[in-house]
């Protein structure tokens, strides 16, 4: 007598249950697999995409940072030499491309007469000074003992000056050639300024740039005026000088 395990073999024409299930199964968790692949697959892109923003807006940040800060640079006037025209407390953005210079390739401009111009102070680096450039490379300049100021001879004529800045005049007067390369600067307050009177001329080197915007306070908001010059002319009713640098309409 056979005593082993039945083994049941299936009726073809009968559905295996035990068999149907598992086959009912699989696609099941087939399924479900793929929904949670498709629920996690859109928040892992969005994740993605939100860091890809964060870091592009981060570089973009950055690279107009390096530019601004490459063209331009802030600073605040502390002092009256300047004044009345500049004022202690007023901000500036100075522009560092108006007197670019890169070797041979590259020159954007040059210091001309009547530029405010912002530069390191010859004496010490470290400090930052404001002044008007006045005599150009190869000019004579003259300061006479009423503080009258000629360049090769011809009166200069300063509409940017009041009568206080130079009235009694109390600075120093003489006669001055400026080398190459370099600059006679001023300081529009004349009595109350260190200048290229004193200490001597501005080298280009130690040129920041040009005094181009006031921000702040409010009351000064603006473009920073400049004065372009013209030629000496004949000046008419002034016969004891022969010739006037006066500012280009």
């Amino acid at each position: 007598m056979y005593t082993g395990r039945q083994v049941k073999a299936p009726d073809p024409y009968t559905p295996n249950l035990e068999t149907r299930a598992d086959h009912l199964l699989v696609p099941e968790v087939e399924r479900t697999h793929d929904a949670d692949v498709e629920q996690e697959s859109p928040s892992r892109s969005k994740i993605g995409a939100i860091l890809y923003e964060i870091v592009e807006t981060i570089l973009l940040a950055v690279v107009i940072w390096l530019v601004v800060n490459f063209a331009t640079a802030r600073y605040v006037v502390e002092g009256q030499s300047m004044e009345a025209n500049l004022h202690t407390g007023q901000f500036l953005i100075v522009s560092r491309l108006s007197y670019l210079r890169i070797g041979d390739w590259v020159e954007l401009g040059e210091p001309q007469r009547g530029d405010i111009v912002v530069f390191d102070f010859p004496g010490n680096p470290g400090d930052d000074y404001v002044k008007r450039v006045i005599g150009l490379p190869g000019e004579k300049v003259t300061i006479d003992e009423e503080g009258r100021v000629y360049v090769n001879d011809a009166l200069l004529d300063e509409p940017y000056l009041t009568r206080s800045n130079v009235e009694p005049y109390r600075g120093r007067f003489g006669t001055w050639i400026v080398p190459e390369d370099s600059y006679f600067v001023l300081g529009d307050n004349r009595n109350s300024s260190s200048d290229s009177r004193s200490w001597g001329m501005l080298e280009s080197k130690y040129i920041v740039g040009k005094a181009w915007l006031s921000y702040w306070p409010p009351r000064y908001w603006g473009v920073i005026p400049h004065y372009e010059y013209t030629e000496p002319q004949a000046m008419k009713g002034r016969p004891e000088q022969a010739s006037v640098l006066s500012p280009a309409a």
